[in-house]
């Protein structure tokens, strides 16, 4: 017996050092903006939406949590004093005016609760604020273009880093592309979405935003990310066979940077032959 105890007793420690262990490991590979291996929780906020998306998570949370270990009480406590060894003789108590209205009212009390700050957070993330920018992300088979409405005519492309076999890709994996959407740091950024043949998502886990991007339709959302740095996402609407090949990569630089890069993407972009804009302009001049 003393065994055997033993035995369970290592077991159990060896599962507990391997738990601490992946924990340690999410934690070690954790990087701002993207998905780390073993990661069991939400990815770092990097805008104070997905801050208020994290408070509201972690107090359902402890909701979830304590009406699990009361349900889990209620049921050892019939166990042990409602089996038949303990009551040979049972009760034939049919109402209890008191347990019904607990029963009906704490419910109630808890939706409530639950309730009155999910509605806070829909109304911070579908409320969007005066705008420093817009872009305009439209979503194809099986790629990103993007275009900035307020600041030129002038759009590019964002692909997969790849080559044409996928065998050798930019790390992270599945998540760097060839031209970034780039972003002043600390502005409120407004985000519009269409597709431009099927339906696609754009979604960024780090700034909590997630939107489809309907053909026809232009939706909007926002962010404001108050530190520089690069924020992976991918499509999130399952849109034909390459749909896990069509990442997000925003990068947030410094107002100085975003003015220097403006410049350059208006002189580059522009006179792309693949450009909307281009085309167009072309097509007006003959």
């Amino acid at each position: 017996m003393k065994l055997l105890k033993g035995q369970i007793g290592r077991h159990l420690l060896g599962l507990a050092i391997v738990g601490v262990a992946l924990v340690a490991s999410g934690s070690a590979f954790a990087e701002l903006g993207q998905p780390a291996p073993w990661e069991w929780r939400l990815q770092q906020s990097g805008s104070p939406v997905m801050d208020q998306i994290e408070s509201f998570h972690n107090w359902l949370l402890v909701i979830i949590t304590v009406i699990t270990l009361f349900v889990l009480g209620l049921l050892v406590t019939v166990m042990i004093r409602f089996n038949a060894r303990a009551n040979p003789v049972p009760s034939r108590t049919t109402h209890n005016t008191l347990i019904e209205l607990a029963w009906t009212l704490v419910p109630v009390l808890i939706l409530v609760s639950i309730a009155i700050p999910s509605f806070r957070l829909l109304f911070l993330q579908l409320d969007i604020p005066k705008a420093d920018l817009t872009v305009k992300a439209t979503g194809k088979q099986w790629y990103w273009t993007y275009s900035y409405p307020d600041n030129g005519k002038f759009e590019f492309d964002s692909l997969l880093a790849c080559d044409e076999t996928r065998e050798k890709c930019t790390p992270p994996r599945l998540l760097a592309v060839d031209n970034e959407l780039v972003v002043p740091v600390n502005k409120i950024i407004r985000v519009e979405t269409t597709g431009a043949d099927v339906i696609h998502s754009f979604a960024v886990p780090a700034f909590g935003i997630k939107i489809d991007a309907i053909p026809g339709r232009l939706n909007e959302t926002w962010f404001k990310a108050p530190q520089t740095g690069t924020y992976r996402g991918q499509c999130s609407e399952l849109c034909g066979k390459d749909h896990a090949f069509m990442p997000i990569v925003v990068h947030v630089v410094t107002d100085q940077e975003f003015a220097t890069w403006l410049e350059d993407a208006k002189k580059k972009y522009a006179a792309a032959k693949d450009s909307t804009y281009a085309l167009a302009t072309d097509s007006a001049v003959h």
